[in-house]
């Protein structure tokens, strides 16, 4: 068992958080969404028989993610990092997080700031807002690809992921249903001594242990942080 820092936040974050922003949860996506299927849109078989659809709709995407503002919860989350280590394992493949001033994400599902190549050792390419177009390559000579996980693609930075949630003495999950495995599972290493706070609109079945703040992440995150940052001045 790995041992509990003292002052050691770890948010694991899902697509409620950037609702808030006007983002589209990717199951409400408009456009694209609607006309085609998930194994069409976010599968290596799709991308093998329509990469020009893919490219358009995460092209739509990464559009919307790049035109939208963090909003107060991404804030928040960032103000944090003045009194805790802070650490975001989020599902989001948006940059919100970062934009709003968190200095540690990690993203589990990849990227849309990101393209690469399609090789079995591909190179990875910093793009920010800018489209992917079919004809656009690697320099190893294969077209280029969202760095997005895709359905029966292996997440990122799991591990990782699961070490900080086991040594954090906060866990903070925010805008995300807890159905999307293996992403979910990783509420099961909070430490028992944490504190284990769940924020969402509504929850099915709420992780051992957590308490449940019912809201919006913009309404609700703020004043958590507000409380855990009074804390961590009183402790000082």
């Amino acid at each position: 068992m790995k041992q509990v820092q003292a002052r050691k936040i770890v948010v694991l974050s899902g697509s409620g958080v950037s609702a808030g922003s006007g983002l589209p949860t990717f199951r409400d996506a408009n456009g694209l969404w609607n006309s085609h299927s998930w194994q069409e849109l976010a599968s290596p078989e799709g991308w093998q028989r329509h990469p020009e659809v893919v490219l358009a709709f995460y092209n739509e995407r990464r559009e919307k993610a790049w035109q939208a503002q963090p909003n107060a919860a991404h804030i928040a989350i960032a103000s944090l990092e003045a009194a805790y280590e802070v650490v975001i394992a989020t599902q989001n493949v948006d940059a919100l997080h970062e934009r709003a001033g968190s200095t540690k994400v990690l993203h589990i599902h990849g990227e849309l700031a990101y393209a690469r190549g399609t090789s079995a050792t591909p190179r990875r390419y910093r793009i920010d807002g800018a489209p992917i177009e079919i004809g656009q390559l690697c320099e190893d000579g294969t077209q280029l690809r969202p760095d997005i996980v895709w359905f029966g693609e292996a997440v990122q930075h799991f591990e990782e992921a699961r070490m900080h949630v086991a040594s954090a003495s906060h866990v903070l999950v925010v805008g995300t249903s807890l159905t999307v495995n293996p992403a979910a599972s990783l509420v099961r290493y909070a430490s028992h001594h944490a504190q284990k706070v769940l924020v969402a609109l509504e929850i099915e079945d709420l992780p051992h242990g957590f308490r449940f703040l019912q809201g919006k992440a913009t309404d609700v995150v703020p004043a958590l942080a507000a409380q855990w940052l009074a804390e961590a001045a009183r402790s000082a």
